[in-house]
């Protein structure tokens, strides 16, 4: 009798224990809740009117401010007459690519319906934006900037800006997205885009400033085929971090942003009490696109005056010498508060070399883009959900090669497998006129090196094992190499592809499954419980309430 009374003490005690440990968690860990309606509405971004895709009814949507650790909820409203997905550009869902937004991982939104996100930016810091990933939806809208800031006694290796301005630059096109879309269905590329915007604006953006004081603008391209070029009229840039790290600061008096990509720089309004002009040109085009925005002095003495400054338009060698000067700051802390020079990522072994090639071809006379001679068309389930319960038949791992096959194209719902807590290396390969713009869901991985010919093992011997910036997103020149180190450590089915969305539309993209035998929540949380259901998966049941 006293040893089980000992014991229900014990227990007792356990599970005030537990339960103080969630209160300090929750303590820690806030959480912030969102609920977004998302309808079509009218826009005019190049003076024109379109459909756009609202949530709340603005354009671009609303900005997400969050402090590392913290766990989003996010209710999205589906207003629209398709069906509708967002998806979270650099957002790593630890253990949780059932969130991911993506039509592998996560069922679309029915009209009329919601879904609730529930994420967290675990262990992050840094400039993102979200986006719409189903049906073209990009080209009409849906998309913002996501803000994960230091928790306050991190520090952060610059004195604390006078203010913190969300940067959205992209091209865009007047036709609607449905006409987009319609041209990709019918087999031919998409012409040349019809402008620029700044946050929705093809003119007319502006940012106030006060004389003397520094800014930080956290610019993305959430464009679908450009990169760009970014500057402001008599002013530098010092760059701080790029999608989560804290870069070298270097000074710039422009930088490129390639399409899917996101930085933070900080500007000191050090001129003369007046307007300058931001610019955002198009690179690499034969045509170039050009847009003006607004830096306003609070106390300025007149409008913007004199020639807009040019920037540089087609050279590759300014680009890739800048990608090269972007480092890691070895002595900043993270999201933790270590050093993240303390991971030596140069000194690990590689396990297995991946090469990814692009390319460009017909299928049944119809315009198809391809990785590895494979390009992808969506199963009928997510192939996320096909993993969960089992459903044979809707994808076969290591349907895409691990190198170029240098043959034609073909059809086939790609997933190439790796282990879980490998450590790869990924060559780009670009043999193509153009340059290509690659994203992978789910990591923040260290860029080793970039070049233009061909890459070979002997071109490891310029690879930078020191300092490489780590980030999602990696640009590939035209006729040119970037290479890449990852770390295996997120279980789940992640989403790589091109960020150029006319080509990721027609099947330049795959999934990398990292896979584990273990069913440990340490390695892998639970399919949501109100995980939406379709395709194969209709019927079945997620964990009980």
């Amino acid at each position: 009798m006293m040893r089980q009374g000992l014991e229900g003490v014990g227990a007792l005690f356990l599970c005030v224990w537990v339960a103080v440990l969630a209160a300090i968690a929750r303590a820690d860990d806030p959480y912030r809740f969102f609920t977004w309606n998302v309808t079509y509405g009218d826009i005019y971004p190049l003076g024109v009117r379109q459909q756009g895709i609202l949530i709340n009814g603005q354009f671009p949507g609303p900005d997400i401010y969050s402090v590392t650790n913290d766990n989003l909820i996010i209710n999205v409203i589906n207003s629209l007459s398709d069906p509708f997905l967002l998806s979270w550009n650099g957002i790593q869902q630890r253990r949780n690519s059932y969130e991911d937004g993506v039509y592998g991982t996560t069922c679309p939104i029915p009209p009329g319906k919601n879904f609730t996100y529930i994420l967290q930016v675990k262990d992050q810091i840094g400039s993102f934006y979200y986006f719409p990933s189903l049906s073209f939806h990009k080209a009409a809208g849906g998309f913002g900037g996501i803000r994960i800031l230091s928790r306050p006694m991190i520090p952060v290796p610059f004195p604390p800006p006078a203010g913190d301005y969300t940067v959205l630059i992209g091209d865009w096109y007047k036709a609607n997205h449905t006409a987009l879309k319609a041209t990709l269905d019918n087999g031919s590329m998409l012409p040349v885009p019809d402008g620029i915007l700044i946050n929705g604006r093809g003119s007319g953006a502006s940012f106030t400033v006060e004389q003397g004081k520094t800014y930080r603008l956290r610019i993305s391209n959430v464009g679908l085929m450009d990169s760009l070029n970014f500057r402001i009229q008599g002013h530098k840039m010092v760059l701080v971090e790029v999608e989560g790290t804290h870069t070298v600061q270097n000074t710039y008096s422009s930088v490129d942003v390639h399409v899917g990509q996101s930085l933070s720089v900080l500007v000191t309004a050090d001129q003369p009490a007046q307007d300058y002009y931001i610019v955002v040109s198009s690179r690499f085009t034969s045509q170039v696109l050009t847009t003006t925005g607004v830096l306003h002095y609070s106390n300025s003495a007149g409008p913007v005056s004199g020639p807009i400054p040019g920037g540089p338009t087609t050279e590759i060698d300014w680009s890739l010498n800048q990608a090269r000067s972007i480092r890691t700051n070895l002595t900043a802390s993270g999201p933790r508060p270590n050093p993240q020079g303390s991971y030596h990522y140069g000194m690990i072994n590689t396990t297995r070399t991946i090469r990814i090639a692009n390319s460009a071809g017909l299928i049944n006379g119809k315009q198809r883009y391809a990785v590895n001679s494979v390009s992808f068309v969506p199963a009928d389930t997510p192939l996320k959900l096909a993993d969960y319960f089992n459903i044979g038949g809707v994808f076969r791992v290591g349907s895409i090669p691990d190198q170029p096959t240098g043959g034609g194209i073909y059809p086939d719902t790609s997933v190439m497998g790796a282990d879980y807590r490998a450590y790869i290396e990924i060559v780009f390969e670009n043999n193509e006129d153009i340059l290509q713009s690659w994203h992978l869901d789910g990591y923040s991985f260290f860029v080793v090196g970039m070049d233009g010919g061909q890459w070979t093992p002997a071109s490891r011997n310029q690879y930078n094992l020191r300092d490489g910036v780590a980030r999602c997103t990696i640009q590939v020149y035209p006729k040119s190499w970037s290479a890449i180190y990852i770390p295996l450590d997120n279980v789940g089915m992640w989403n790589l592809r091109s960020e150029s969305w006319a080509r990721q539309y027609l099947g330049q993209q795959f999934y990398l499954r990292v896979y584990t035998t273990s069913t440990s929540l340490r390695d892998e949380y639970p399919i949501p419980k109100n995980a939406l259901l379709c395709g194969r998966a209709s019927g079945r049941h997620t964990r009980p309430l």
